[in-house]
C-alpha cells in the first residue's frame, strides 16, 4: 500500500498566527484560555479563548482589492493559504480540499452581523476558499461533530488511495459563538475556570476557536520535517446517545482496535496518546475505560484542551499538528490543570513537558452523536 502523509502545516489561534509560535508557547506552558464576561456571547462569565482578527495579517486577492470576509473564512484563509505557499503544490483537478467544521459560520446568524444569513451555510464556507484560492475540485465539508478535524485527514487518506487525488489540503475551524457557548451552557457543561482534563476537581469545558489547516499527499519528495506517515485509521459510532458517550467506551475502543489493527502494532508499540480529553465528566470517564481496556492504561496520555480550549470541529486536526512536531521535536506535552486522577480507572496523564526519544503516537477523538475516530501515525525515518 502507497505512503500517505501529512506534511505542511499552519496554525492560527489565541497562541500566534503560525505552527512554530504556538508549538513553542505550549512548550513553554503557556494557555490561551481567558476569563470573559461579554453579554453578546453570553450573559455569565466564561472562560474561552478568542483569536485577535486584528493581529491575522489582511487578506488580500489580487493586487489592489480586499475582499470582505466574515471571522471564520478570514482565520481559514490565512491559514490555508500559508499551507499551500508552502507546499508549492500547483492547484489542478489532482488536488482536493476538505473543510472541517461543526458549525462553520453560524455567527452571521447573530443580529448585529452584517454578513447575508445565507453565508452561515456550510457550503458557502466551501464556496469562498474554493474561489478565493483556485481550487479546480469541488470542496467537501466534513462535518461530523467533533471528530470533523481527525475525521478529514483520515478522509483525505482515502481518498487519495482511491485515486481522487494526489493531495488534499485540509482546513478546520470553530467560532466560540453565542450559539454554540449557549448551547454547551443548556447541557450545563461549560466551565467559568480553565478546563482540567481527566482531574478530579474538574468542572466542564471551555470553548475555544482556531483555523489550521495541513496538507495530506502520497509524495515523499518535499516533505515538511515534521511530517508523519498515517499508519491506520478507523472510525466507529457507539449509537448511545445524542449527547452521551457509551459507558463502556465502546465506539472508541473498536474505533482503536481498528486503527492499531490497520498499522500493524500492538498498544505496546504506542509512544503517547493525544486524547480527546474535554473535562467534562462522561467523556473522559468513558476514554479512561476504553484505554484500560486497549491496554494502554500505561501509555503517556495528555489532552490539549487546556491550551486552546475545546475548539470543536478542528479540534482534532490541530491537536495532530501539535502532535506532529511533539514527535519530530521528542517533547511529550503536559496535559494542563491535571493535579489529581478523577477518573475510575488509571491512566498515564503527562504532568510535565519533557524531552524523550519518540516515533508513535495515537490521536483520539470523540463527539455527540456518539462519533469516534482514532488514527495512528509514525515519524519520518530522518
Amino acid at each position: 500500500m502507497d505512503k500517505i502523509y501529512v506534511s505542511h502545516n499552519s496554525i492560527v489561534s489565541c497562541l500566534g498566527n503560525d505552527s512554530q509560535t504556538v508549538i513553542q508557547k505550549i512548550k513553554d506552558g503557556v494557555s490561551g484560555l481567558q476569563p470573559v464576561n461579554d453579554p453578546k456571547l453570553l450573559d455569565q462569565p466564561l472562560c474561552t479563548s478568542q483569536i485577535n482578527i486584528e493581529k491575522i495579517p489582511k487578506t488580500i486577492r489580487g493586487k489592489a482589492k480586499e475582499e470582505i470576509f466574515t471571522r471564520l473564512e478570514h482565520m481559514l484563509l490565512n491559514s490555508l493559504g500559508k499551507v499551500i505557499q508552502a507546499s508549492k503544490i500547483e492547484l489542478t483537478d489532482r488536488v482536493g480540499l476538505i473543510i472541517s467544521t461543526t458549525k462553520g459560520n453560524i455567527d452571521v446568524l447573530d443580529d448585529d452581523n452584517p454578513f447575508p444569513k445565507e453565508r452561515a451555510y456550510l457550503a458557502e464556507l466551501g464556496k469562498v476558499l474554493k474561489e478565493f484560492f483556485g481550487f479546480r475540485t469541488h470542496p467537501i465539508v466534513l462535518s461530523n461533530a467533533c471528530v470533523s478535524g481527525l475525521l478529514a485527514i483520515a478522509t483525505a487518506k482515502k481518498m487519495i488511495l482511491q485515486g481522487d487525488f494526489d493531495h488534499v489540503f485540509v482546513t478546520g475551524g470553530d467560532l466560540a459563538s453565542k450559539f454554540t457557548l449557549s448551547g454547551f451552557r443548556a447541557f450545563q457543561a461549560l466551565s467559568s475556570v480553565p478546563c482540567r482534563p481527566y482531574d478530579k476537581n474538574r468542572s466542564g469545558i471551555n470553548i475555544g476557536e482556531v483555523g489550521t489547516s495541513a496538507l495530506v499527499t502520497k509524495d515523499d519528495t518535499k516533505l515538511a520535517r515534521e511530517a508523519v506517515i498515517i499508519l491506520g485509521d478507523a472510525s466507529c459510532n457507539d449509537a448511545n446517545h445524542i449527547s452521551g458517550p457509551s459507558r463502556t467506551g465502546e465506539g472508541l475502543y473498536r474505533a482503536v482496535k481498528l486503527a492499531l489493527k490497520e498499522a500493524k502494532l500492538q498498544p505496546k508499540d504506542i509512544d503517547f496518546i493525544s486524547a480527546h480529553g474535554t473535562a467534562t465528566q462522561f467523556n473522559d470517564e468513558m476514554e479512561a475505560i476504553a484505554f484500560n481496556r486497549l491496554k494502554l492504561q500505561n501509555t503517556p496520555l495528555n489532552s490539549l484542551k487546556g491550551y486552546f480550549g475545546h475548539t470543536l470541529g478542528a479540534s482534532g486536526l490541530l491537536e495532530t499538528i501539535v502532535g506532529m512536531h511533539s514527535l519530530h521535536q521528542n517533547t511529550v506535552i503536559a496535559s494542563m490543570g491535571f493535579e489529581e486522577i478523577g477518573v475510575s480507572q488509571p491512566i498515564n496523564i503527562i504532568r510535565r513537558t519533557e524531552s524523550r526519544p519518540m516515533d508513535t503516537f495515537l490521536k483520539t477523538s470523540s463527539g455527540f452523536g456518539g462519533s469516534n475516530t482514532a488514527v495512528v501515525f509514525k515519524k519520518v525515518a530522518e
